[in-house]
């Protein structure tokens, strides 16, 4: 509210001010009667002071104290503003904070509760990803064990047709007794050729014919040399059926397989259990968000509450300060107008006429008859009294240093008493002026002072604490550029760690490539190698029986002299290993290099996944940290601005300090001193206006 603004007087005719000015006397007369009456019964004897005197010395001491109360509320009102504006200032930004605090921590909260949901649905993948490994090892390994059943039944079976064969080889080499039961043993077996078992049958027939003579040596080695030809082409073929590369491949599969879905596993477990690490810290800050918003929240309220309250209390103790400012500056005039009116000619003229007369007649019977000055010249007596009124002022007037006394008491010495008199009045008047205009003066100057220094003290504060804001919005926005920079090293070294290792894959992979296709065309290779020296030696172990066995057994066995060359039938055995060996070797180098690379492109794809995810955990980062950066960098500039014009007002209230100084700040006598100064001067003034008063009454 502002403060009621009292005008000017509205103007008067000279006859409704006389008229006014008499009535206000005449009341100021009337209601001062009883004091005078007072004055009389109690002081007059003692000649001091006229009750007339009396009335304005109360009315001044009651304008000094109202000045006085006037100024002691404007400087404890403006310490109240002051604290108003500091509270209003100080509550006002704590809920701007709370505010934005608050806007910060739901979308903090937001934002967890949304990672929380985003990791369920990642960990429930992850979850539904291993079952489903897990049921496909499983499964695998139910394929596999049958596999391998499969794989020992008939290595088994394998076996024991080898070793049968070649009992049967032995015995026909050795001719022993028992050829027709091992023989019989050989042809049993489910896995015999047509052709075998036909030629193997037939010997067995030819050797159990009693009709016939029995053969001759000849003939009999050369009929079972074909046999034994027959059975070793047999035992190539089920010891080439019994070898374990079909096995080995396929447990090389099962294996790798095994392992890819081990490892998917382990990794895919891994993965979900990290991630409800995360999405249990996740809920646990968006759980904290939440009672820190409660919190702010709750402050955020009191503040509110107490700034409601501040304002309330500041605006009615302002409306209250501003009535009692009205009220007083009104009772000073008041006191002003009525000192005016007392010291005016129509009550001071009245009361020297009137009020002396009554003084004397009241005192008549106890001092005497009054004296009365001769015009004519002076008697030893007023010689007496000017001497003893020139010595006091001149004794006080040199005491005090004062040019007033000083100025008195030249005059003192020389004019009449009665303009002396008049004289004495009018400096005491000129001084209680000069005091009430001091008291006015120094109320402004300690209202402006005590503004001014709680205005400057206010400002520095603010300043050093903008300052320090300054200062640590700097430090924060250079540490967030070296973290964005540390972001985007490692970045770029993440990248180029990815690009060195896609450089090494490829090169890793089309060596793997071409040593698994060198290895397939080796065992291609050896393969066929092997296929014909086998199908060469089978073909001449085996070739000339089965020629003679169309013609007949008996006429073969007759006619042959002598064995027929089959080839280095033992040597070749040799070599056939040795090639089997390498076809083994081969193969193995195809499965592990199979295996090797299918586990590094594992490597490669969990590798680039690991690192893809860093990249854009840190990508993200990144963007956070630039957005907080810009953030800072505006508030900064924002801060400084601020600052910069806090500074501005701080300069302002400086320079008009130093304005204040040359009159509101005491640099030789204080203000006390001076008072003190000026209240002695009026007394003694008063005590030599008590000489001249007891010189008239004399």
């Amino acid at each position: 509210q502002a403060p009621v603004s009292l005008g000017p007087s509205p103007p008067c005719t000279l006859k409704s001010c006389l008229c006014l000015r008499s009535s206000e006397a005449m009341s100021a007369v009337l209601k001062a009667l009883p004091l005078l009456a007072l004055l009389v019964a109690s002081g007059a004897d003692a000649g001091t002071v006229t009750p007339l005197q009396k009335v304005l010395q109360l009315l001044d001491g009651m304008q000094a104290k109202g000045k006085a109360t006037k100024h002691d509320e404007e400087v404890e009102f403006a310490e109240f503003s002051q604290w108003c504006d500091s509270t209003r200032k100080a509550t006002t930004k704590s809920i701007d904070e709370a505010k934005s605090q608050i806007e910060q921590l739901s979308a903090d909260i937001a934002k967890a509760e949304a990672d929380a949901e985003q990791l369920s649905t990642e960990i429930s993948e992850l979850d539904a990803a291993v079952a489903q490994a897990e049921r496909e090892l499983s499964e695998a390994m139910a394929v596999r064990e049958k596999e391998h059943a499969d794989y020992s039944a008939t290595h088994t079976d394998l076996s024991e047709s080898i070793d049968a064969i070649e009992r049967a080889i032995s015995v026909l080499k050795s001719r022993e007794g028992d050829t027709p039961q091992s023989l019989l043993q050989v042809s049993e077996m489910t896995s015999l050729p047509k052709e075998a078992k036909a030629t193997i049958e037939s010997f067995l027939a030819m050797s159990s014919d009693d009709g016939l003579s029995a053969p001759s040596a000849n003939a009999y080695e050369f009929q079972s040399g074909g046999v034994v030809g027959i059975l070793e082409k047999l035992r190539h073929k089920f010891q080439d059926q019994k070898e374990q590369k079909a096995e080995m491949n396929a447990k090389a599969n099962y294996e790798m397989l095994a392992q890819n879905l081990k490892d998917n596993i382990q990794e895919d477990k891994k993965r979900s259990t990290d991630k409800t690490a995360t999405k249990a810290q996740r809920l646990e800050d968006a759980a904290v968000a939440k009672a820190d918003l409660a919190t702010t929240e709750a402050g955020k309220a009191e503040d509110e509450k107490k700034l409601a309250d501040t304002l309330t209390a500041c605006n009615a103790k302002s409306m209250e300060f501003e009535k009692n400012q009205v009220v007083r500056s009104e009772e000073i005039k008041a006191i002003e107008q009525a000192m005016q009116i007392i010291q005016s000619d129509e009550v001071s003229g009245s009361a020297e006429m009137h009020l002396p007369a009554l003084l004397q007649s009241s005192a008549a019977g106890r001092r005497g008859t009054a004296l009365v000055q001769l015009h004519g010249g002076e008697s030893p007596q007023e010689a007496q009294r000017r001497e003893r009124l020139t010595t006091f002022l001149s004794g006080r007037a040199q005491a005090l240093g004062s040019r007033y006394l000083a100025l008195v008491a030249t005059h003192a010495g020389a004019d009449p008493f009665g303009k002396v008199k008049a004289m004495i009045k009018d400096l005491i008047v000129k001084l209680m002026e000069q005091a009430n205009s001091e008291a006015d003066h120094k109320a402004y100057c300690d209202t402006e002072l005590a503004t001014n220094k709680l205005t400057r003290e206010n400002k520095q504060s603010e300043v050093e604490e903008l300052s320090a804001n300054v200062d640590k919005h700097v430090a924060e926005s250079a540490q967030l550029t070296e973290e964005l920079a540390m972001l985007a090293d490692a970045l770029a070294e993440l990248r180029k760690e990815q690009l060195e290792a896609t450089s090494m894959r490829q090169k890793e992979s089309a060596t793997n490539a071409a040593t698994v296709a060198d290895a397939k065309a080796a065992q291609v290779a050896v393969e066929r190698a092997t296929k014909v020296l086998k199908d060469f030696y089978a073909k001449a172990a085996g070739g000339s029986a089965l020629l003679q066995g169309q013609s007949g057994i008996s006429q073969e066995m007759s006619n042959a002299s002598k064995e027929p060359y089959t080839g280095m039938q033992s040597e070749s055995g040799g070599i056939v290993g040795f090639l089997e060996v390498v076809l083994s070797d081969f193969a193995r180098l195809e499965t592990e290099t199979s295996t090797a690379e299918d586990q590094a492109a594992a490597a490669y794809e969990k590798f680039m996944d690991e690192s893809n995810e860093d990249i854009a955990v840190k990508e993200t980062e990144s963007g956070h940290k630039t957005a907080k950066k810009r953030d800072v960098d505006a508030e900064t500039e924002s801060l400084k601005k601020e600052l910069e014009l806090t500074q501005e007002e701080l300069n302002a209230a400086n320079v008009y300090y130093d304005k204040l100084k040359p009159d509101c700040v005491d640099n030789g006598l204080s203000y006390a001193d001076r008072v003190h100064m000026r209240e002695e001067e009026i007394q003694s003034l008063k005590e030599a206006l008590n000489i001249l008063d007891q010189q008239d009454l004399v």
